[in-house]
């Protein structure tokens, strides 16, 4: 038996990367240790919270039928089942996005004093907000930000653009403050493109920022605590078929994500500690992941995913496995060490 006994799995989301999200929920319960653990797979979305499947222990996985799923108490964070009561003790966090990514979730199972596998309430809400997240790590010494103009819904695009073509270099990125998965991005290399990049980025959020783009090797790297210190995983480099790694390129095969990098022995710890001191300069918690741009002049941070993608596919499995790490044990680590 492990630390914790009810395991729930939580996945969906209120954002675009909902099917995402259910897609590395599924991969996430279908690898805890069924032997150590009971597991429930609830799918969240816009408030209504359902039992998907469960396995107990060394039992094989029972699902429910769409209209005969149980309904989640959020009074507890407990489901009726067969007219038995089962109170989560633990929750491992596969949300992609609004309320699982940016802490809302967080804040729930804070309150309620359950356990859960990724960063707490505040740093989610920070790291999730790519300004803010910037802001945090703008003054040190260990990365670089590439520069860029902060924009929230209601201000004068004109005068935006105007700001931005004093102030950056094109091509710019257009990005949602707020989201992932490249749902909302865009790349601009004129300024008269730059409104309707606006505009299309404000349909996934109330703010964005507008971002110069780093010409450069792109790389990631994922970081988690033993509970006595931080930890990196193998350094990807991702090589795409397209002008950037955007949703296509991430989820429809028109990438090379290589594990381990090719790059010297230097770099590589480069990026690793570079990766560990992020994960403690932010105070995260969890399996997490940064992605870079190594330019001619260093290398350059873009973002952090608290709740990276975890399908068969997705980058940290590909590092767990690089690593020589059995996904279950190290999802046991990870729930273990929360």
């Amino acid at each position: 038996m492990g630390k914790y006994n009810k395991i729930a799995v939580v996945y969906g989301s209120d954002s675009s990367e909902w099917e995402v999200s259910c897609r590395s929920g599924e991969f996430v319960a279908s690898r805890i240790d069924g032997t150590k653990y009971e597991i429930y797979e609830i799918f969240a979305r816009f408030g209504k919270w359902q039992l998907v499947a469960m396995k107990k222990l060394n039992s094989m996985r029972v699902p429910f039928p769409e209209g005969a799923r149980p309904e989640i108490d959020k009074n507890d964070f407990s489901v009726r089942i067969y007219g038995e009561k089962v109170k989560f003790d633990y929750c491992y966090i596969v949300q992609h996005g609004t309320p699982g990514e940016n802490g809302l979730f967080q804040g729930y199972l804070e309150m309620l004093g359950i356990p859960f596998s990724s960063c707490s309430a505040f740093v989610s809400a920070v790291a999730f907000d790519k300004f803010a997240c910037k802001s945090y790590l703008r003054d040190e010494d260990f990365v670089k930000c590439a520069p860029d103009v902060f924009v929230r819904d209601g201000m004068d695009i004109d005068a935006v653009t105007k700001k931005v073509a004093g102030k950056l270099k094109f091509p710019v990125f257009v990005k949602p403050t707020d989201g992932g998965s490249s749902f909302g991005i865009t790349k601009v290399k004129k300024p008269e493109d730059l409104p309707e990049a606006i505009r299309f980025a404000f349909s996934e959020g109330p703010a964005l920022i507008v971002e110069q783009g780093i010409e450069g090797r792109e790389f990631t790297c994922a970081a988690y605590s033993t509970g006595k210190e931080v930890k990196s995983l193998p350094v990807i480099q991702i090589v795409t078929d397209n002008e950037y790694f955007d949703y296509d390129a991430k989820y429809n095969g028109h990438s090379q994500e290589i594990c381990p990098a090719p790059i010297d022995d230097n770099l590589r710890e480069h990026i690793q500690r570079t990766t560990e001191k992020i994960y403690s300069q932010l105070g995260c918690s969890g399996i997490v992941r940064m992605d870079y741009i190594l330019a001619e002049d260093g290398l350059y941070f873009l973002e952090v995913n608290t709740i990276p993608g975890m399908t068969s596919a997705s980058l940290v499995p590909k590092m767990i496995r690089t690593a020589g790490q059995d996904i279950t044990d190290f999802l046991t680590h990870i729930i273990e060490n929360s």
